[in-house]
């Protein structure tokens, strides 16, 4: 039965990384859209998913409505680092390369972890000290430092939003501890950023073709797909055993971007997702094989 469960876990671990790239792809071909407006139409689709389902789920139980004590400066905390997030990488979608813009995006579980020696209290081990710094030169790599700071404007948007990311999946960890309902995080946040994009679409609206509008009904689509098919990944098998798999969008980013606009990642870019990708899985052999030795131990003591 685990071994079913860890494959259903892969499974949409893959599809979440496979929705996500596509969702890169929507936003990239909207073309030339202030990243705020292209906000509001993605988390509005999010907003109205999440919601719906959140209404049918407090039908049976209208507790999943309720906002434990103690947690609304956490939903509070991932809603404002979470718009950071969608706002840095979705200018850098724009700007540049789509596996250039997600793999700095995938900067996220580093900063999570940064996060969460403030945040929850965890001890900071000299693996995930060495797996920080070592991912942070990979993503110098991709940025690519220079003096001209309209050259780096779109790497370094990018590198805030995986900030931004990885600093609200965090704060997402300290509101299941007050068992917030999953549902209710991502439409808390999805209305929030909608909100916080809302009057600078006003003010700098752009008019929208009919392709556009569908490319970026597209996107809200792809994501809210991205989101569903990590909630059932990690429903189905621990995160230990499938995080790696989210890197899959990295592949598929590349894939689809050589396809569809012909960009094919330099060098160092490469070398930056080698350094970035290899880290993550160094991390996760050494924490599988820390929870196999724990679980072979607690087994010869029983």
């Amino acid at each position: 039965m685990e071994k079913t469960n860890l494959k259903k876990g892969i499974a949409f671990a893959l599809l979440s990384g496979f929705c996500f790239a596509l969702m890169g792809i929507f936003v990239r071909a909207a073309g030339d859209i202030p990243f705020f407006q292209k906000t509001v139409f993605r988390n509005s689709i999010a907003f109205i998913i999440s919601f719906s389902v959140l209404a049918a789920k407090a039908k049976k139980d209208p507790t999943v409505l309720r906002i434990p004590r103690g947690s609304l400066k956490y939903l509070i905390f991932r809603a404002v680092f979470g718009t950071i997030g969608i706002f840095g990488n979705f200018y850098a979608l724009g700007k540049m390369n789509v596996s250039d813009a997600n793999m700095l995006n995938k900067m996220s579980p580093f900063f999570s972890l940064l996060m969460s020696f403030f945040l929850l209290g965890e001890k900071p081990t000299a693996l995930s000290i060495i797996s920080l710094v070592t991912a942070f030169t990979g993503a110098l790599l991709v940025i690519k430092p220079s003096a001209n700071f309209y050259t780096m404007a779109p790497a370094l948007a990018g590198f805030a939003g995986g900030m931004g990311a990885g600093f609200a999946y965090a704060n997402v960890r300290k509101c299941h501890e007050f068992k917030v309902e999953g549902y209710l995080i991502i439409a808390f946040f999805s209305a929030f950023s909608v909100l916080a994009a809302l009057p600078p679409t006003i003010a700098f609206f752009e008019p929208m073709s009919t392709k556009q509008l569908l490319l970026l009904i597209g996107a809200g689509t792809s994501a809210a797909g991205g989101q569903m098919g990590i909630t059932g990944a990690y429903f189905n098998a621990p995160s230990y055993k499938i995080s790696i798999y989210e890197y899959s969008q990295i592949i598929f980013s590349a894939i689809l971007g050589l396809v569809i606009f012909s960009q094919v990642p330099d060098m160092l870019s490469i070398a930056g997702y080698v350094i970035i990708i290899g880290t993550a899985l160094a991390v996760f052999i050494v924490t599988n094989a820390a929870k196999a030795k724990k679980m072979h131990e607690a087994e010869k003591e029983n």
